[in-house]
Formats: structure tokens, sequence, C-alpha cells
């Protein structure tokens, strides 16, 4: 494993985008706000995408009927093909394109090129899942990084754009979550910061109501306001999985929505939500 860092000390942030972010507006804000951070100096960030949500519409188009557990998806190899066509093909290539149309210098890449080692998946029990092992398919667990193209694009002035697919040995291609190899790879890259953007934006107490916006959290906070409900749905293993890299050495997660990018990396806390250890 190699981390990012580099002569300058220049900090390392790690942009991951959800498949609601990835279309139309959303993306256009996106594209623009990224703009905005490499104009501003930011210049070594990762960004990871997944694309959920399209490979779902694309998989009901073929017939094929979804199957997600825990909020998780089952994958089997027609899922993985889905994946590999919207994730690994049109949406890395129409983010790369967006990102360049606004001045950063992005690069297409995908997990596959040796960048995320991986394992399938073991049965495992998971939430929402009745106490049975789920047996997740094509899925994968992350062993590691191998950094090194990563590195050379961002010392030769490039952004890498990484759509959330592993390689297992002999060459089995793996889908793995985008928040998971995000954090994972904010962890590995000695990342300064985490920014999840997603349509929602940060974490609420109502989760239909922007006023009731949680500004910063730490861990513990973020832990009690799930165990008591105030965080439903899918915001539960964003949170979760933000949990991690803040164990492990990366300072600040945000959770923010398309726009908000720039202005949380660059005041922490003003937009979104702020996610910090105790």
């Amino acid at each position: 494993m190699t981390s990012l860092g580099d002569a300058s000390g220049s900090p390392v942030v790690v942009v991951k985008l959800g498949g609601d972010v990835l279309e139309g507006s959303a993306l256009a804000l996106v594209a623009a706000d990224l703009g905005a951070l490499w104009a501003a100096g930011w210049r070594r960030v990762l960004v990871v995408h997944g694309g959920g949500a399209q490979a779902t519409r694309m998989s009901e188009r073929l017939g094929l009927t979804p199957r997600l557990v825990g909020g998780r998806r089952i994958t089997d190899q027609e899922t993985l093909d889905v994946m590999k066509m919207i994730v690994g093909g049109r949406l890395n290539i129409d983010l790369v394109a967006a990102l360049r149309a606004h001045d950063v210098p992005a690069v297409g890449l995908s997990g596959t090129s040796g960048i995320v080692r991986a394992r399938p998946r073991p049965p495992r029990i998971v939430a929402g899942g009745r106490d049975l092992p789920i047996d997740f398919g094509l899925v994968g667990d992350i062993q590691g990084f191998d950094l090194g193209v990563p590195s050379l694009l961002l010392n030769a002035g490039f952004c890498p754009v990484l759509a959330c697919l592993g390689l297992a040995p002999a060459g089995m291609v793996l889908n793995i979550n985008g928040d998971v190899v995000a954090s994972q790879l904010a962890v590995a890259a000695r990342a300064k910061a985490l920014v999840v953007v997603t349509g929602v934006g940060g974490v609420r107490r109502d989760k239909n109501d922007a006023r009731t916006r949680m500004a910063r959290l730490t861990v513990s906070e973020a832990r009690a306001a799930i165990a008591s409900g105030a965080v439903v749905g899918g915001m539960i293993p964003k949170l979760q999985e933000a949990f991690f890299p803040l164990s492990d050495g990366v300072d600040e997660v945000h959770i923010v929505a398309p726009g908000e990018i720039a202005a949380a990396v660059a005041g922490p806390g003003t937009v979104g939500t702020l996610l910090v250890n105790d």
C-alpha cells in the first residue's frame, strides 16, 4: 500500500459521488464545484463514484429484478455485467467529460486496474437480513490498494476518477459499494478529508426538512442519532461507513449536497454535516 503524500505536503481530499448526483443538473453542479475546488489550489483530489440507482434502472430495462438486502445489492453475473456497463462505463465517461468541461484534468479509472484489491465476500449476517447469512454473490471485500497509478497521475497534475469495482486474484471482477471504497481509500491515501456528496446533503433530524440539518456531529453523537431513530434510511450506512476513516487517521468527513464540496473543504461545518472524532 502506497500513500499519496508528496514533497510539498499538500493534503489529499477524497470525494465520493453517489449515483444520484451523476446525472442532469446535479452532475453539472458537482462538476462546477470540483472545478472551483481545483481552481482554488486543491490539486490532490481523488474522486470515487458509484451508480447504484442507474444500475437498477438498467437492470429493470433488461428485464432483471434487482435484489437488495439491508440496502446492499446482491450481485449475480448479469448484475455484475450491468455494473461494468453503467459504473465502469457510461457514468465514469460522463463524469470525466463534465469535469474536463470545468477545467479539471480528470482521468477515468476503475478499481479493476489493480487499484482496488479484493476478494469475494463470504456470506454474512446483515441488518435487514432476518438474522440469516446472506450470500451477496460477486461482491468484494477490500484487501488493499495499489496507489501507484493514482500517485503518478496526481504528481503529474491530473485528477483520478475511480469507478467502484475491484479485482480479485485470477482476474475476477467484483462489485464493491462506493462508500466502502471511498472510506477505505481515504485511509490508505492518508487523506485529510473525505467528502461524501449525496442528493440529500447533510444529516437531518427530520429527513424531509432541510432546516433540521445537523451542522456538526461527533462519532458518539452520530451513533446516538442512529440509535434514537433520528437518522433513518440510506443515511445510516453512510454514517456508519464514515466512522472507519475517522478512527484511522482521517481528520474530517463531510456529508454535503451537490454544489457544496468547495465550501465544505474551505470552511468545515459551514455546509452539510461535518463529522469528527470525539
